[in-house]
């Protein structure tokens, strides 16, 4: 399995208008393969939209993505809205359950963590060995590696009920030293993150 992370910058103003023609176009394109999410920020770079899909392979994307196009039905108009894209392939880390569907926000927290070269194993050991009591605190959406695009990237995507749950629930792991995993700091060089809300269309909300 490969996720393909979108990450579009828009004008300023134009978010309700890019959600109404992706929103249409998506009515067509989810007959080729569906959204994994769909997601605006709230927090974070403002005017942005990310979308996920999911694939088995890069031959599905490949094929999905040709016979899409091929319909006539997509990409959705959206070209005098968008000032930068962004596109990234990551893989799951192998103790991530699969992509998870239905209302597990509303908010949801993308943290984009940039490690030191031949990091990624560590960083994989050290998580599969704290993340099981992590996420029984908030669930956890996925947690992958950079494949194609920025490289030596660990993206961890939570869900929260509400700022206020995000903050306690943070606050509470890091007391009772169960987040972060250990060795953490010396893995990682940089880190950002972004709170996000779901599009009405969006699988995962």
């Amino acid at each position: 399995m490969i996720f393909e992370i979108r990450t579009y910058d828009l004008l300023p103003g134009s978010l309700a208008e890019v959600l109404q023609r992706f929103g249409r176009a998506y009515e067509h394109r989810r007959a080729f393969s569906p959204l994994a999410a769909f997601w605006f920020t709230e927090i974070g770079p403002l005017n942005q939209i990310i979308h996920v899909w999911a694939y088995a392979d890069f031959a599905e994307r490949a094929r999905v993505r040709a016979e899409a196009a091929a319909s006539g039905q997509w990409p959705p108009s959206l070209g005098e809205f968008i000032t930068a894209m962004n596109s990234e392939i990551f893989e799951p880390s192998p103790f991530t359950p699969g992509w998870p569907t239905g209302e597990l926000g509303p908010y949801f927290e993308l943290r984009s963590y940039g490690l030191r070269p031949a990091a990624a194993a560590a960083s994989i050991e050290a998580w599969r060995g704290a993340i099981d009591e992590r996420r029984q605190r908030s669930p956890l959406i996925m947690s992958m590696y950079s494949d194609i695009g920025g490289l030596n990237k660990h993206v961890h995507i939570w869900a929260y009920n509400s700022l206020d749950q995000r903050a306690e629930v943070r606050e509470k792991a890091k007391a009772d030293g169960v987040w972060p995993p250990e060795g953490s700091a010396g893995r990682i060089v940089s880190q950002e993150n972004k709170i996000l809300l779901a599009a009405d269309f969006s699988p995962l909300r």
